[in-house]
C-alpha cells in the first residue's frame, strides 16, 4: 500500500477511517470501513493495548478480501479498541457501551466478536444500537466461538491442503500456537479427524507430546483456566517452542506478525493453515514459500466466523451456518491453491487476485461509498 493521507490507500479502500476519542470515558478508538461494494462491511471488534491505525486497516483489508472470497454480500471493516480486555466486567461493559454509541452513525460497519471481545459484549453493542452480529444465543444469535465456526473452516481447509501436498490428513501431526476460541475449536475438529496435536501453545508456554495430546482432557484442563503449559498429558516447554515442532500442519491462531523474518527459519513445517489474521510478514511469507511450504491465507482459512456472522445476520440458523461453512471454505481453498498451482504464484496473489477480481466486479456494478 502506498500513497495517501494515511499512506496506505488504494484504488479498493478504505472508504473511511474514524479515530474515536472520549478521554473523560476512557475510550480510544480506530474503525476502518475499507469497502462496501459488495454490501455493508462486517468486522470484528478488537481490544488490545497495542493496536495501531495500520493493524486496523490490514485488518479491515483483509476482512474486505475474506468477506469477497466467500462470496457473502459484505464488504470489509474493523474496529480497534486500545485496552486491556482483562479490565474488570464492569469497567469493559461501559467502555463497549460507550464505543457502541461511538458508532452509532457508522451504519455502512456491522460490529462482531474478535480477540478480547465475545458474544457478551456484542450484546451489549447490540442493545445500544440494534446492529452486531455474534451475538448469544438467548438473542437470536448463532454463538461463534461456542460453535467453533473458524476452527471449523479451519479443519476443512486442512484437509484440502493436506490433499494438495499429498499428505494422509489422518495421523498427521499439527502443532496450534494459540488456544483460544480458534485453536482450541481447530484441534478438536482435527483430532476428530485422526490427526495428532502434537504442540499447542497459549499465552504462557507450549505443551508438546510427540504422540498426541489428549485434546478432550486439555480442553477440559484448559477450560479450568490452567495454561497448557501445566497440562499433565504433555512436556512443557518455552511459548516461542511451538516454533520448532516437527509436524506437518502448523497453525497460527494468535496475533498478528508472529512469524517475522527474525523467526521464520525456526518453523518447521510442510503446510501452515492461517487461524489468526495477518499472523505472518509478507517478507517470511515469501521465505516460507521459497522453501516449498504450502500455505492457505488467513483470509480464506478463518474466514468461518465471518461467513457464520453473515448466516445470522440475514436470519439463518446454525446448521446452515455450518454447511454453507464447509461448502465455502472447501471451494476457495481449491481455487486457490489450483490457481497458485497453475500460474506458479504465491497462494497469496491468487487469493487476493480471486478477492480482488470479485471486489472490483461489485464496484464496476453498484455506486458506494461518498
Amino acid at each position: 500500500m502506498a500513497g495517501g493521507w494515511f499512506g496506505f490507500e488504494d484504488a479498493l479502500g478504505p472508504e473511511q477511517v474514524v479515530h474515536l476519542w472520549r478521554p473523560r470515558l476512557g475510550l480510544e478508538a480506530v474503525v476502518v470501513i475499507d469497502n462496501t461494494a459488495c454490501g455493508p462491511a462486517i468486522g470484528g471488534v478488537r481490544m488490545a493495548l497495542d493496536v495501531t491505525t495500520e493493524e486496523c486497516f490490514r485488518l479491515a483489508r483483509a476482512m474486505t478480501f475474506k468477506n469477497a472470497a466467500a462470496g457473502l454480500r459484505h464488504g470489509g471493516g474493523k474496529a480497534v479498541i486500545r485496552a486491556d480486555p482483562a479490565m474488570p466486567l464492569a469497567e469493559k461493559e461501559r467502555l463497549l457501551r460507550a464505543f457502541a454509541c461511538a458508532i452509532r452513525d457508522l451504519t455502512r460497519y456491522i460490529p462482531g466478536p474478535d480477540m478480547g471481545t465475545d458474544e457478551r459484549a456484542m450484546a451489549w453493542v447490540h442493545d445500544e444500537i440494534g446492529r452486531a452480529v455474534g451475538l448469544p444465543r438467548e438473542l437470536g444469535g448463532i454463538p461463534l466461538d461456542e460453535i467453533g465456526a473458524t476452527g471449523h473452516g479451519l479443519a476443512v481447509a486442512c484437509e484440502v491442503a493436506c490433499r494438495f501436498a499429498g499428505i494422509a490428513l489422518e495421523g498427521a501431526r499439527v502443532a496450534i500456537q494459540g488456544f483460544g476460541a480458534v485453536g482450541r475449536h481447530a484441534a478438536r475438529r482435527l483430532a476428530e479427524r485422526g490427526c495428532r496435536i502434537v504442540a499447542v501453545s497459549d499465552s504462557k508456554g507450549t505443551i508438546v507430546n510427540e504422540q498426541g495430546l489428549d485434546v478432550v482432557a486439555l480442553l477440559a484442563h484448559k477450560a479450568k483456566g490452567e495454561p497448557v503449559a501445566r497440562f499433565s498429558g504433555g512436556r512443557a516447554e518455552s511459548l516461542s517452542a511451538i516454533l520448532e515442532v516437527p509436524c506437518e500442519i502448523w497453525i497460527p491462531a494468535a496475533r498478528p506478525d508472529v512469524i517475522h523474518e527474525g523467526n521464520v527459519d525456526r518453523l518447521r513445517a510442510a503446510i501452515v493453515v492461517s487461524g489468526a489474521n495477518i499472523p505472518i510478514t509478507p517478507k517470511a511469507e515469501a521465505e516460507l514459500e521459497a522453501r516449498g511450504v504450502l500455505l492457505v491465507p488467513d483470509f480464506i482459512a478463518n474466514a468461518g466466523g465471518v461467513i457464520c456472522a453473515a448466516v445470522e445476520y440475514a436470519g439463518g440458523s446454525e446448521a446452515q451456518a455450518l454447511a454453507l461453512i464447509a461448502e465455502k471454505i472447501r471451494a476457495n481453498t481449491e481455487a486457490v491453491l489450483t490457481r497458485a498451482r497453475r500460474e506458479r504464484i504465491a497462494t497469496r496473489h491468487a487469493a487476493e487476485a480471486l478477492a480482488r477480481e470479485r471486489v472490483e466486479k461489485a464496484m464496476s456494478l453498484r455506486r458506494f461509498g461518498s
